[in-house]
């Protein structure tokens, strides 16, 4: 079973990098090129003019060139994880490897280089011929103590920051995971001892490291394939070693492993025996960090000291010890900053991050990621999981806070907290566009009542809210039931202490409740024993009468469960004056900027009113995002080519917005090609009254609206904030199922907006 498991891995794996073209990495522009006149500024003669300013000021580079975010990742192969001295060609997929995590997760561009070099100073004048391409490099896989060697000198020699990954990455994330794990057991770095197994280059950066955060040398107990390095042996040594030497006799690592309360393991598996084991300290910390077979299995560790702290460098166990916690954000940082280097401090504040981040409650992306894992900061929880989208934020200002503070940064960011927004938007898509409608809802701390209480993602947005807004949040739920679920999710609100609590089972209330909604439904055929009914079972119900009741100040809606059965409670208790649904619209968020679709949800078939309602109110929104409106009516019908079907409403919307004081744009009705494409529109209308790409599409049929939606999310990668509710005064929205955490806060945003009547 255990070979037909391998066969499919091996096939699956060759078969994701051979298709459907060969490797993992090509190059795109960012200019476009689709001209003569385009040629003629990519290329020559208007090349010539960037070379000229960059000769005179060489400086200039990182304004004319892609230097600036470009790091080579440059080995010769001969010490590949897991697979050894297999030459630079074979290295090639692990080094297309690490250029792919530094793009996903720091946007970081890269060129792998493959050098088939041996020799160490010749290796290292090679890559220091290549400083004029990179803004930085990272070396990888290179044996020791070749690798101290070419380090050392890159590093004298070149002005830009040189790091080596399997060194100084591996002894960051180490060195983090070491801060908490000691946090957890108790213990100081300053008293503890280490029996560390392994002397490579990994295992010599990591006990310089923890040198660094406070363990003394002479707690220090280094063993290798040769035993303890002791003073006086000759065997296998290297000056890196001999730094660590114990005593002047030869030992093995079971007579040095008594009392040790840290296991350090960078070796081989099966080299830490559960035996020795129960010769540690009291709570020991067993980082077992051999792959793919650590030095000892947590298991058997555990089986004989349950109190153990372990972390391996494996995925399917807890406290995965791995390098891109650290080297894309710490080259971010770095690379951000001008740095010529990557010094001690930089490296510290980078742990430092780590670690405080393992601390903190996890994020709602990264629960969703890691779904049914425990994610409660602990000994199972000892540094965050890589793909938490807060790294990037934390750990990068970090760096360039501590570049800076060296006087190692050749460009100071002078506002540390608004790069490390800046940063935030790069990683949370809706971050940029949503930032003028969180910073109108810090302007008041208003209510939100969140109908589907108990459901996880609402937790999660709850506490988000707390951490980022003024905003109140209630939640409808079970009180046992809330508390139990923020417990399994990790999340430190608790119900009745962070937010307020409507128990649909037994509020004092209810009373109150049910005789309101009587009041408003008791001519529309509910009597009081369904209104009793309602309010002990319809979330939404209780929600908006607590707005009706100036007890909430709006209402979210639609976890779960179908739109317009949610929408009918909301009208029927809101909808009352000049209050009414309008439409909905949903800002999806591309790559080239935001695109408004509308109306996706409300009206199957709107007429010209409706439509023109929906256009009225989609303006007003789009600019709450900062996005002056550009309207398109969008149909089969293109400029009057069909007299019937939804171009005959869509044009009659148009006539009425033409009798209105209106101050947007909007043109119609068209295709979407043609609403996206001023060029095509040109020719198809000469002289129309819509200037560029529209940036607010309106159908006049929901299935339209919707597939559109529903296709820029599945395919086009867009992020949606929405559906917004309009008509309604912003007393109430209802969301949709594939909702997350963030879009809840987002919506919870645009809820707390303090505004009258809206739209």
């Amino acid at each position: 079973m255990a070979d037909k498991t391998e066969t499919s891995l091996r096939d699956a794996a060759l078969a994701y990098h051979r298709e459907p073209k060969p490797g993992k990495l090509e190059i795109r522009a960012t200019k476009p090129l689709a001209n003569g006149r385009d040629l003629a500024r990519a290329y020559s003669p208007g090349v010539a003019e960037a070379s000229r300013e960059i000769k005179a000021d060489p400086t200039s580079a990182l304004d004319y060139t892609a230097r600036g975010n470009l790091v080579g990742v440059v080995s010769n192969g001969s010490a590949v994880l897991g697979l050894g001295n297999i030459g630079a060609l074979a290295a090639k997929p692990v080094m297309e490897g690490k250029a792919v995590l530094f793009k996903k997760f720091a946007g970081i561009d890269c060129f792998d280089i493959e050098l088939d070099e041996a020799d160490p100073e010749r290796l290292a004048e090679l890559v220091c011929a290549m400083e004029p391409t990179f803004g930085a490099i990272n070396l990888e896989d290179i044996k020791a103590p070749d690798c101290f060697i070419v380090e050392q000198i890159c590093r004298e020699r070149m002005n830009i920051p040189v790091f080596h990954d399997d060194q100084h990455g591996t002894a960051i994330v180490v060195g983090a995971a070491a801060t908490n794990a000691l946090r957890v057991a108790g213990k100081a770095f300053a008293d503890i001892k280490v029996v560390s197994t392994g002397g490579g280059a990994a295992g010599i950066a990591c006990l310089n490291m923890l040198l660094k955060l406070g363990m003394r040398r002479e707690n220090v107990w280094l063993c290798d394939i040769a035993g303890l390095v002791h003073a006086g042996r000759e065997t296998d040594m290297t000056p890196q070693k001999a730094a660590y030497a114990q005593g002047t006799d030869p030992a093995t690592l079971d007579e040095v492993i008594d009392g040790a309360d840290l296991f350090l393991g960078l070796s081989g598996p099966g080299v830490l025996t559960p035996e020795m084991v129960g010769r540690m300290a009291e709570r020991p910390i067993i980082f077992a960090l051999a792959n793919p077979t650590p030095e000892i299995l947590p298991d058997a560790a555990r089986a004989v000291a349950p109190d153990a702290i372990i972390a391996t460098g494996r995925s399917d166990f807890p406290n995965q010890v791995n390098n891109v916690l650290c080297f894309p954000f710490i080259f971010r940082g770095a690379l951000d900053a001008g740095a010529t280097e990557i010094n001690d401090a930089m490296q510290i504040a980078c742990i430092e991050g780590i670690a405080d981040l393992a601390r903190q409650t996890t994020s709602a992306e990264a629960a969703r990621i890691y779904k049914g894992e425990q994610l409660t900061f602990g000994a199972d929880y000892l540094i965050p999981k890589p793909f938490d989208p807060r790294l990037s934020a934390v750990v990068s200002s970090a760096v360039a806070r501590a570049a800076q503070e060296t006087g190692v940064a050749t460009r100071p960011i002078a506002d540390i907290e608004a790069y490390k927004q800046t940063l935030n938007e790069s990683v949370f898509k809706s971050a940029l566009l949503m930032r003028p409608v969180f910073e109108a809802a810090g302007q008041a701390a208003r209510r939100i009542v969140f109908a589907e209480g108990e459901d996880e993602r609402v937790l999660r947005a709850a506490q988000a809210i707390l951490e980022e807004t003024p905003e109140k949040p209630i939640l409808i739920g079970r009180p046992e039931v809330i508390e139990a679920r923020c417990e399994r999710a990790g999340l430190v609100v608790r119900p009745g202490r962070d937010f307020e609590i409507v128990n649909p089972e037994n509020d004092p209330r209810y009373r109150d409740y049910w005789g309101t909604y009587h009041e408003i439904m008791a001519r529309r055929g509910v009597t009081p024993d369904l209104a009793r009914a309602i309010m002990r079972t319809n979330n939404t119900a209780i929600g908006a009468v607590m707005v009706r009741r100036d007890e909430a100040d709006s209402l979210i809606c639609g976890t779960f469960g179908e739109f317009r059965w949610h929408l009918d409670y909301v009208t029927q208790v809101l909808g009352h004056g000049s209050y009414r649904p309008h439409g909905s619209l949903s800002m999806m968020i591309l790559e080239d900027g935001p695109l408004f679709l509308a109306d996706t949800h409300v009206w199957s078939l709107p007429t010209p009113d409706n439509l023109a309602e929906v256009a009225i109110g989609a303006a007003r929104h789009a600019r709450r995002f900062g996005v002056e409106p550009k309207i398109a009516f969008c149909s089969q019908s293109q400029f009057g080519n069909q007299a019937e079907g939804s171009g005959k409403r869509l044009r009659a919307a148009i006539a009425l917005l033409d009798g209105m004081a209106t101050d947007f744009q909007y043109e119609g009705e068209m295709n979407v090609d043609a609403a996206l494409d001023p060029e095509l529109r040109e020719r198809l209308l000469p002289g129309g009254r819509l200037e560029g790409a529209a940036n607010v599409l309106i159908f006049g049929h929901a299935d339209a609206a919707s597939g559109v939606r529903n296709i820029l999310k599945a395919k086009g990668g867009g992020l949606e904030v929405g559906p917004i509710l309009m008509g309604l005064g912003n007393r109430a929205h209802v969301v949709t199922p594939g909702i997350t955490a963030r879009g809840l806060l987002n919506m919870a945003a645009l809820a707390g907006t303090p505004v009258q009547h809206y739209g």
